[in-house]
């Protein structure tokens, strides 16, 4: 267990980590119940609440998440939505869709996230941090509240960009493996989305991923602070 670790910035990391995950994880179920699969809406997963969400992955929402930041002060973890697989056979562009709903949502949550730090600029509560990390992408000007708001909204924004990218890899098991499916035909997508579906390419897609996330986040998270605060440079 490291010495080190921020146990307050942790406890908000993991909360905001579990209602993200559970954002990104709804959409998935909502956008699969308007598109005619009501596998995850019978599970209460088209639900904001927590609960049904958990119950389906604790280790990947709870357990998983609460020892990584323990052992090493990062944060791992996943959630799923069921959906039918026959339901995504026959309408492959349709399972696109429902694919890209769940980074569509953690995307939702930056663009929230950045709104409410511009218009704490604006109220000169919120200032352009000296430098720029996951927990400090606004600083408080002053007081333990706005300090503590600051917090939160630093790692919503940083969490949820880390997750929007994160899942938008083209490489499954990841959402963004299916947008090549929009592009193509009916068939030639049902095709291609069986030749996704084997084990051995999951696991390759997992393993680059991960090795590629380290160089892909930092190429994109410290240029969209320079659309937050327009002329600064951080790296």
């Amino acid at each position: 267990m490291s010495p080190n670790l921020d146990y307050s910035t942790g406890l908000v990391s993991f909360v905001v980590f579990v209602y993200s995950t559970v954002c990104h994880e709804a959409a998935h179920a909502w956008a699969a119940l308007k598109l005619g699969d009501r596998t995850a809406y019978e599970g209460g997963q088209v639900s904001l609440d927590p609960t049904p969400h958990i119950r389906r992955e604790p280790f990947g929402m709870v357990v998983v998440p609460i020892l990584s930041f323990l052992l090493g002060g990062g944060l791992i973890g996943w959630a799923s939505a069921p959906y039918d697989p026959a339901w995504a056979q026959r309408h492959p562009r349709r399972s696109a869709w429902m694919a890209l709903a769940g980074p569509a949502a953690n995307l939702a949550l930056v663009l929230a996230a950045a709104l409410l730090i511009r218009l704490g600029q604006e109220w000169s509560v919120f200032t352009a941090p000296d430098f720029a990390d996951r927990t400090h992408v606004t600083d408080a000007v002053a007081g333990p509240v706005w300090a503590f708001a600051a917090l939160v909204l630093s790692v919503v924004y940083s969490l949820n960009l880390l997750l929007c990218v994160f899942n938008l890899i083209p490489l499954p098991p990841f959402d963004g493996s299916a947008v090549a499916m929009l592009l193509m035909s009916e068939n030639t997508a049902s095709k291609y989305q069986a030749f996704l579906a084997q084990g051995t390419l999951r696991f390759f897609g997992l393993f680059v991923a991960w090795k590629a996330l380290g160089v892909i986040f930092p190429a994109i998270f410290f240029p969209s602070l320079s659309l937050l605060y327009p002329g600064t440079h951080y790296r």
